[in-house]
């Protein structure tokens, strides 16, 4: 997606995680169950949401993401946690300190990526032996024609959308990389399609496509996942 779509939108993006802030770090917690001592990877950070929410919880976090705009936006909010560094970088070709992650997440980012695989690839190489990774995405309905129909409505919303991935492609991806499922969550977020199209900027020509391609549900199915990275802890 454009620098320049994203420096028209940080602000906004930065304002919705703020205002989400203290359900979201409070759902993170819950699920993940930090024990306080984890050095911790957020891939795609934007303006930091999953990184604020595991900041108050875990030793530091390392948040990475390739636009310059949402990473601006998140270090101005991020005065509260000191623990969050928030750096450039590309979330399928790492050049971290690899292995070594108790933790290694990312958040709504699968669908932007033209190959998921590598996101799922990078996370699972950056967690240390006995370490976990987290995704967190919305989740293609089964029937795929279904599933097609939300992509093209997607799309039509943000050109860089690529494709939600099912449950069973997700998990297929996680134990690819020698990953094993430990906890899964599925919740249904009510959205408002004036607000959603706002949120990305959707305009003009644009606007209308996406207005006439929308679901009629206005609820998507986010999914949580959390695996192990199985072997000896350091």
């Amino acid at each position: 997606m454009s620098d320049d779509r994203w420096s028209r939108t940080a602000a906004r993006l930065g304002e919705l995680e703020e205002s989400r802030r203290q359900a979201f770090t409070e759902t993170v917690r819950e699920f993940v169950q930090p024990e306080g001592h984890e050095h911790v990877l957020d891939l795609g950070t934007g303006t930091g949401a999953l990184a604020f929410a595991l900041a108050p919880f875990v030793t530091d976090v390392i948040a990475v993401d390739n636009a310059p705009a949402l990473l601006e936006e998140g270090r101005r909010r991020s005065g509260p946690f000191p623990n969050v560094s928030f750096i450039e970088g590309d979330a399928t070709n790492l050049d971290l300190r690899l292995g070594t992650f108790d933790l290694a997440g990312c958040s709504r980012v699968l669908h932007h990526v033209h190959r998921p695989e590598m996101v799922i690839a990078s996370l699972a190489r950056a967690a240390r032996f006995g370490g976990n990774v987290l995704v967190i995405d919305q989740i293609a309905p089964a029937d795929p024609l279904v599933a097609v129909q939300i992509d093209q409505f997607e799309r039509a919303r943000d050109p860089d959308h690529q494709r939600l991935l099912p449950d069973i492609d997700l998990r297929a991806l996680l134990e690819a990389n020698g990953l094993v499922v430990v906890r899964t969550t599925f919740r249904e977020e009510q959205r408002n399609l004036t607000w959603y199209l706002d949120l990305a900027d959707c305009q003009g020509e644009a606007r209308d496509r996406a207005e006439a391609l929308a679901p009629a549900s206005p609820t998507a199915t986010v999914g949580w996942y959390l695996a192990i990275k199985p072997g000896a802890a350091a």
